[in-house]
C-alpha cells in the first residue's frame, strides 16, 4: 500500500515541478528537460524488461492461451475506446468530431487506460496470500497479455501518427522481426539478471534507439526522423531471457526505487498548463482551452469510471467460476501503473497536450490512490467465494 501511495505522491510532485521549474530555471530548463527525457526512456526500458521476464508460454499448448489473450485484449480495448470516444465528444468542439487527426491523437493518448499494472498487482495479491488461488493464476496471465496487447497496439498507433512514409516500413520490419525473434528464442538465453545488469541493458537499448533518432534527424530532418519506441525492444529482451528471478531485498528495493523515480519523471515531463494550450506543433488536443479545475476534476471522475467499467469484461467469460470470482478478477485489473504512465510519456513525444493530457495524468493518480482499496475488495470477494 505504501508503494502505491508513493507512486501517486511522486507523480503529483513531478507534476508540480513541471509547472514551476520552467519559470524558475529559465533557459537552463531545456537542459533539465533533455535529461528528464533520457532518464524516462531508460527507466521505462528497465520496467519493460522486467515485464518481459514475467512473460511465459507453453509453446506446446498455445491453444490454451487463445481465450485468455482475447479476454485480455477486450479488457484493454474497452476502456481505451470508451475514453477515446469521451475525449472526442466531450473535450473537443463539434468541428473536430470527424477529424482523422483528432481521432489519432485521442486514440494514442487514451491508450494509457488499457494496461493493468502487473507489478503492483502481483505483489499485493501475493502479500494477501492468494498465490494458490485461481484468481491469482488467471490474473497473472491476463495482466501480462494486457501489457503485451498495449505494446503491440502502440505500433499501428505510432504508424498512424507518422503517416505513409518510409519510416513506416522500417518500423514494421523492426516490429515483426522482434516478435518473430522473441517467439523463437523465448526463455532461451542465460543472462545476468541482477538489477545492475538489467539497468545496463536498459541504458543500451534506449541509447541505441536514441542514437538512431538523432542520426536520422540530422540526415532527414526532425519531421522525417525514425522514432522507434522503447516498449517492444525492451519487452522482447526480457522475454528471451531464461527465467531467473533473484529474490532479495536489494533487488526489490532497487526495482521499486526505479519505478518510483519513473513516476516522478513522468510528472516532470508534463508541459506547463499555460504552454500546452497552443496550436504550435499541429496538435489538435493541445490547442484546446483549459477549463476550470472543477470541470477538470469532473472529467477525471468520469474517465476513471469509464476506464474501470471497461475492465469488467472478464465477468462475461469463465462462466464455470462464480460471479464473485469473476468480479474479483475484473476489479483486480483496475490497477494502473508504470506502463500506463509510459503511454502518456509517448503521447508527449507527439506534442499531445491540453486538457486531455492533464485529465489522463490525474486519472492515473486517482487510480493509483484507489489501488489498495481495489485489492482489498478482491481479497474479500475471493475469500468469501472460497469459504462458500
Amino acid at each position: 500500500m505504501k508503494k502505491v501511495l508513493s507512486f501517486s505522491i511522486l507523480l503529483i510532485i513531478g507534476l508540480l515541478f513541471s509547472q514551476m521549474l520552467p519559470d524558475v530555471m529559465g533557459e537552463s530548463y531545456v537542459v533539465l528537460s533533455k535529461a528528464v527525457y533520457m532518464l524516462l526512456g531508460t527507466c521505462l526500458a528497465f520496467i519493460m524488461i522486467n515485464v518481459g521476464r514475467e512473460f511465459e508460454l507453453d509453446k506446446n499448448n498455445v491453444g490454451i492461451y487463445v481465450k485468455d489473450y482475447c479476454v485480455a485484449m477486450l479488457a484493454a480495448a474497452a476502456p481505451w475506446i470508451l475514453i477515446a470516444v469521451y475525449y472526442i465528444f466531450f473535450l473537443l468542439p463539434p468541428e473536430f468530431w470527424g477529424s482523422g487527426d483528432a481521432w489519432k491523437e485521442t486514440l494514442l493518448l487514451s491508450r494509457f487506460a488499457a494496461p493493468t499494472s502487473a507489478g503492483i498487482l502481483f505483489s499485493m495479491l501475493a502479500a494477501l496470500g492468494l498465490q494458490q488461488r485461481w484468481i491469482y493464476r488467471k490474473i497473472q496471465v491476463l495482466a501480462i497479455f494486457d501489457d503485451l496487447d498495449t505494446i503491440l497496439l502502440m505500433i499501428p498507433l505510432q504508424i498512424a501518427m507518422i503517416g505513409l512514409q518510409w519510416q513506416m516500413g522500417v518500423i514494421l520490419f523492426v516490429v515483426f522481426g522482434l516478435l518473430l525473434y522473441g517467439w523463437k528464442r523465448m526463455s532461451h538465453f542465460e543472462m545476468p539478471q541482477q538489477w545492475w545488469a538489467i539497468l545496463i541493458y536498459a541504458v543500451l537499448i534506449f541509447g541505441f534507439i536514441h542514437i538512431v533518432y538523432v542520426v536520422t534527424k540530422s540526415v532527414f530532418g526532425p519531421e522525417d526522423a525514425l522514432h522507434i519506441e522503447v516498449l517492444l525492444p525492451a519487452f522482447i529482451l526480457g522475454m528471451v531471457m531464461k527465467r531467473n528471478h533473484i529474490e532479495s531485498k536489494v533487488e526489490e528495493r532497487v526495482s521499486t526505487a526505479i519505478s518510483l523515480f519513473f513516476m516522478l519523471l513522468v510528472g516532470m515531463s508534463m508541459p506547463q498548463i499555460s504552454a500546452s494550450v497552443s496550436s504550435e506543433g499541429g496538435s489538435i488536443m493541445a490547442s484546446q482551452a483549459m477549463p476550470s479545475w472543477g470541470v477538470i476534476l469532473m472529467h477525471v471522475l468520469v474517465v476513471s469510471l469509464l476506464s474501470n467499467v471497461g475492465k469488467l469484461v472478464p465477468m462475461l467469460f469463465y462462466r464455470n467460476h462464480s460471479i464473485k470470482e469473476r468480479l474479483a478478477l475484473s476489479i483486480g485489473m483496475f490497477t494502473r501503473g508504470e506502463v500506463g504512465a509510459g503511454v502518456i510519456f509517448i503521447a508527449l513525444g507527439y506534442n499531445i497536450g491540453g486538457p486531455a493530457l492533464l485529465i489522463s495524468v490525474l486519472t492515473l493518480v486517482l487510480n493509483l490512490v484507489l489501488t489498495g482499496g481495489f485489492v482489498l475488495v478482491v481479497k474479500r470477494l475471493a475469500l468469501n467465494t472460497y469459504k462458500d
